[in-house]
């Protein structure tokens, strides 16, 4: 089975100069834990999680620097450069594996290097407990 059969298309997407309350906001409403950034080409350049934000937000001091943390920072200063992706012809099982070894809980993918999908843990688990896999 490849990860185009189980991964998800319908993706939200940010961009690098949007703030972090923006991309916040929109991880909110659409209850997932991460935003792939996308440049004006519409390529993949990062990731913003909640990992990202509860990082940055343990290292303020005060609410006023986290207000400014929400309104005054753009996704490009939080952001994981150069997320995990794989090709939309990658094999399931290939991909668990690399998100074992690179300790991610999903891989962006790609089609001739532009986004097309996610994959996360969560489908792959869905894949088994459906038969699918």
């Amino acid at each position: 089975m490849r990860v185009a059969e189980l991964m998800v298309t319908d993706l939200k997407t940010v961009e690098p100069e949007a703030t972090v309350a923006e991309a916040v906001a929109a991880m909110i409403e659409t209850h997932i834990s991460a935003l792939p950034v996308i440049d004006a080409h519409g390529r993949l350049v990062g990731v913003l999680s909640t990992t990202d934000v509860l990082q940055a937000v343990a290292e303020c001091k005060d609410a006023r620097t986290r207000d400014e943390l929400f309104e005054g920072t753009p996704v490009r200063d939080l952001m994981t450069a150069r997320p995990a992706t794989v090709d939309i012809g990658t094999d399931v099982k290939e991909a668990a594996q690399q998100m074992l070894y690179l300790e991610v809980h999903r891989l962006f993918v790609e089609d001739d290097g532009m986004l097309v999908g996610v994959i996360s843990q969560s489908d792959i688990v869905r894949g088994v407990a459906t038969a699918k896999i």
